[in-house]
């Protein structure tokens, strides 16, 4: 065969190839898909097939492999199986009406019952937060469980991993989970792992890719939960990491970045919602079953009429449903005067869009706090499309000051009830990353999070819409194809 014929032959077999593709992915793609993710991949193989089929084969599953799925369940069916059939709860006449059914939503979807008898506290000061957690590691006596997704040995935490060690010491049983992907990024992370070694903590990676060890799934499908427990007695929830509060990264470092995070320190029989969740994360990844928790007599509970109302919402790729989506259009449509909303990273799906813009045209009082700046270029730009869709809609948006970066996750609803977890409000949250929600009835816990958004609006700049509408085309460029990308899920 001559050269001619050859490149006649390897063209006609690339055509053909490219065209299998094409039609292969019209019937895959979209089966069990969103529609908007399904066409971003459509888009991306129709362009470049060989690339785009590449990455989806890499990234294009949004579920964890069936193993985890299986250990979910069973850990799903073991909480429904020891919690009373019904919620135990503060005080069910004063619930809203629409109330008892998000409840009964979040018990299906993620198996904790709500409770009552408890007390939460809100921090908001970065360093403080890490205080009040190693202050209550020093009183442990019997356990104390550790979930980040981010964990550094730094000046900025270095007492809390004092505070651990001396509870090793003391014989108290330290269990540590970090996030594989987001720890190895971290600077320092050799330093971080060897602390863990020196100072006796029992300590595992949360969803590892290690494909030479047996250990692989999608890589960016990510566990993003905080959480901090102590003895089944106190527990810490919220979006800060357990790192400095310039994440350390030189980028972050020359441009002055710093985190400003919103922490709930909880005691209360809904501690043992949150340690369940510890429970199957480290089952998950160890196949250890652990059975700590202490009797229910030395649960802190509150008898007061402040007490809250609390249930646990975990959520991620584990479950057969979008756990924190479904909890939070509950909520949005269930509103009847405000709703608040704080996230880092902001880019909804169409139900949640038509959802927040139905309720400010229904008459509410929408808004909408974010960042003034990003630190992950991709988020900002796709975060920022959507700002002219919620102000022509009516929604306020306010923008937290540079060099801050406002990555608290929390919203609330009329006077009755919050959220706070790791939950931003974004489709990498809903689908691709384990996240834990804390519910909170009450109007005393409303109030703290009313004075934290009453803050944030003090110092936030108002984006209105003529301001938008005078935006330099230039800089909303980029916002449109940043909106495309995060479809890919």
């Amino acid at each position: 065969m001559d050269p001619q014929d050859t490149t006649i032959l390897v063209s006609a077999i690339l055509l053909l190839v490219d065209l299998a593709i094409r039609i292969a992915a019209l019937i895959i793609i979209p089966r069990d898909r969103k529609p908007t993710a399904a066409m971003a991949w459509l888009l991306a193989i129709f362009f470049i097939p060989f690339v785009g089929i590449f990455f989806f084969l890499l990234l294009g599953s949004p579920k964890l492999p069936r193993k985890r799925r299986e250990k979910q369940q069973e850990i799903n069916t073991m909480i429904s199986d020891a919690a009373p059939t019904t919620d135990l709860v503060s005080n069910r006449d004063s619930w809203p009406p629409w109330f008892a059914r998000v409840v009964a939503l979040n018990r299906h979807l993620g198996a904790v019952p709500m409770v009552g008898g408890n007390h939460a506290a809100l921090i908001g000061d970065y360093n403080a937060s890490i205080d009040a957690m190693a202050a209550d590691i020093d009183t442990a006596r019997e356990f104390v469980h550790v979930e980040f997704y981010i964990v550094s040995f730094d000046d900025t935490t270095k007492h809390f991993f004092a505070a651990m060690e001396t509870a090793v010491k003391r014989g108290v049983r330290v269990r540590v989970l970090l996030d594989h992907v987001a720890s190895i990024r971290t600077v320092g992370h050799k330093e971080t792992f060897a602390e863990l070694d020196r100072i006796g903590a029992e300590w595992t990676f949360l969803l590892p890719v290690q494909p030479f060890k047996g250990k692989y799934q999608r890589p960016d499908l990510r566990n993003h939960r905080k959480i901090v427990v102590v003895d089944g007695r106190v527990a810490y929830m919220g979006s800060q990491n357990l790192i400095d509060r310039s994440y350390l990264a030189e980028r972050n470092l020359k441009r002055g970045l710093q985190w400003q995070e919103l922490v709930t320190r909880v005691t209360g029989p809904v501690v043992g919602g949150i340690n369940a969740v510890f429970l199957s994360d480290w089952y998950s990844e160890t196949d250890d079953l652990l059975n700590e928790r202490l009797p229910p007599d030395t649960v802190l509970r509150d008898t007061s009429a402040q007490a809250l109302d609390c249930q646990v919402v975990p959520s991620g790729p584990g479950f057969e449903g979008e756990n924190n989506l479904r909890l939070f259009l509950a909520l949005l449509y269930s509103a009847q005067e405000r709703i608040i909303i704080t996230s880092p990273y902001f880019v909804p799906d169409e139900a949640m869009m038509y959802a927040i813009t139905s309720s400010r045209q229904r008459g509410l009082d929408v808004q909408l706090f974010v960042s003034e700046i990003g630190d992950q270029a991709s988020v900002y730009h796709a975060q920022r499309s959507y700002y002219g869709a919620l102000l022509e809609a009516g929604v306020r948006i306010w923008l937290y000051p540079a060099p801050y970066i406002l990555h608290s996750k929390h919203f609330s609803i009329d006077d009755d009830v919050a959220v706070i977890g790791s939950s931003n409000m974004d489709i990498r949250s809903f689908t691709l990353n384990l996240e834990v929600s804390l519910m909170v009835r009450g109007r005393t816990f409303v109030d703290q999070m009313r004075e934290v958004e009453a803050g944030y609006r003090e110092i936030s700049r108002e984006l209105t819409l003529m301001d938008w509408n005078n935006e330099p085309r230039s800089k909303t460029v980029l916002d449109g194809l940043a909106r495309l990308t995060s479809a890919l899920q």
